[in-house]
Formats: C-alpha cells, sequence, structure tokens
C-alpha cells in the first residue's frame, strides 16, 4: 500500500517526489532522473490540491428535465 501522500509538507524542497520511496533530493535511490520530482505546493503554490477536475456529480436523466417549449429551445419563454 502507498503511503499518504503529505498535502502541505514542512520542506518539500528536500525530498524527491516522483516516487512513494520520497528519497533524499541528494541521493535519490530509485534513479527516476537527475533532478527531483517538485511537490504540487512548489509547481502551482497554495490551493493545489482545489484544483483539478470537478467532483463526479449524477447524471439527470432525460425524464426529470421539463420538456423545451417550442422547437427545442429550452429558454423559458415569459407569459
Amino acid at each position: 500500500m502507498a503511503r499518504k501522500f503529505p498535502i502541505y509538507p514542512a520542506h518539500p524542497e528536500r525530498t524527491c517526489w516522483g516516487c512513494d520511496r520520497y528519497c533524499a533530493a541528494d541521493a535519490m535511490i530509485c534513479g527516476n532522473g537527475t533532478e527531483r520530482t517538485q511537490h504540487p505546493l512548489e509547481l502551482f503554490g497554495e490551493g493545489w490540491e482545489r484544483e483539478g477536475l470537478d467532483p463526479v456529480r449524477p447524471q439527470e436523466s432525460q425524464e426529470s428535465q421539463p420538456p423545451a417549449d417550442h422547437a427545442g429551445s429550452s429558454i423559458p419563454r415569459e407569459p
């Protein structure tokens, strides 16, 4: 099982975030590359965990949507 990913680490610059080993930046055991992988906090700043895809919401069925007034228009008409 993978370790829990820290959202706000104390010193993200000291760690390589490229795999689950979280090696020290100056001693990358995994051979992930020549440079360490930055933490999303360093790349995107505060609030990085709130960015991304919208939460999954159930789709409404066609039956629950009101019928269109005329010619397929979904714009409500005023009386």
